[in-house]
């Protein structure tokens, strides 16, 4: 029995790095002692993390790391939810209540205008796992390495770092705060937006 659930993605391994290093930033902010070194890698981290990952404004992976999506039963296709490079493992409860590996030559990796999916291999069918919630789970990763994150997205980070490190207050009296339209139009073509 299908269950009409949809679940949120889980990132289990994070991005070893940001887009930009701390240098980088650095640089952008004209910022030569290393007084706010802390709070410059503070700010990177947030301005990558409100751009990155599932609930990001981008909706995909940035840097590469690693996600989970689970599912309540095996469909054709399992469709993920960001954009994957690689799936680490494709896993099911079976009737026993076991979790069962799928061998990585009873499913492929593709994607098509609505994104990445898994399904099975010609000629393979998914195996009935157990009638229970979050019964399957495709482990995948996803992103690039950071030196291939294209330059519109950390020139992005590096203006809203700059923001942020400008205006270190929430709203400031007689000003008028807006978000930075070149960001959004740097980051615009990278979004993930369904068919």
């Amino acid at each position: 029995m299908t269950r009409p659930f949809a679940y949120s993605p889980v990132r289990t391994v994070a991005p070893a790095v940001t887009p930009v290093t701390l240098a980088e930033a650095k640089a952008h902010l004209r910022v030569d002692h290393t007084d706010d070194d802390s709070l410059i890698g503070v700010l990177i981290e947030a301005a990558t993390g409100h751009l990155d990952g599932w609930s990001g404004v981008l909706g995909r992976a940035l840097v590469t790391q690693t996600w989970s999506q689970a599912f309540d039963a095996f469909a054709d296709p399992l469709r993920l939810p960001m954009l994957a490079k690689t799936v680490a493992s494709v896993t099911y409860v079976n009737q026993a209540g076991a979790t069962i590996t799928v061998s990585s030559a009873d499913y492929v990796l593709a994607a098509d205008a609505l994104g990445s999916f898994v399904e099975c291999a010609y000629g393979v069918t998914w195996s009935s796992p157990r009638d229970q919630t979050r019964a399957v789970t495709v482990t995948f990763t996803a992103g690039e390495a950071a030196a291939s994150v294209p330059s519109a997205i950390k020139a992005g980070i590096l203006l809203m770092v700059g923001d942020l490190y400008a205006n270190r207050e929430g709203v400031v009296t007689g000003t008028i705060t807006a978000i930075n339209p070149t960001v959004s139009a740097l980051i615009a073509p990278y979004r993930r937006v369904g068919v």
